[in-house]
């Protein structure tokens, strides 16, 4: 039987991409970069939530038996995937239209909200 991974490892890994995806939004100048950096910490997140719902769905009352009805962190995870996919699909959207208009999507040269 392969042992059970514990939860530590789980948010470790989770913090570690999310802490990647943060330095990549922060370092890099080009938007589709900056978008999958966005992905990664969208994933991170996703990570966190199954890890912590499968922590608390094996958790056994005084009974002895695992509790299945704790799927609440899947469906975070769900409502995530379609919050990213929305994301991707606006900002591709709002990218195409920026470099129709300057030929470039070079973030510093971005600069149509400024007043």
């Amino acid at each position: 039987m392969v042992p059970a991974v514990p939860l530590n490892y789980y948010l470790v890994l989770s913090a570690i991409l999310f802490t990647i995806g943060v330095v990549g939004v922060l370092i890099k100048r080009n938007p589709i970069t900056i978008f999958m950096c966005v992905e990664l910490m969208l994933n991170a997140v996703n990570i966190t939530l199954v890890a912590f719902s499968r922590y608390q769905s094996t958790l056994t009352p005084a009974g002895g038996y695992a509790n299945p009805r704790f799927i609440d962190g899947q469906m975070m995870v769900l409502f995530v995937f379609a919050v990213a996919a929305a994301e991707v699909a606006v900002g591709l959207g709002i990218l195409v239209s920026i470099f129709r208009n300057k030929m470039s999507i070079n973030v510093d040269e971005i600069d149509l909200m400024k007043g």
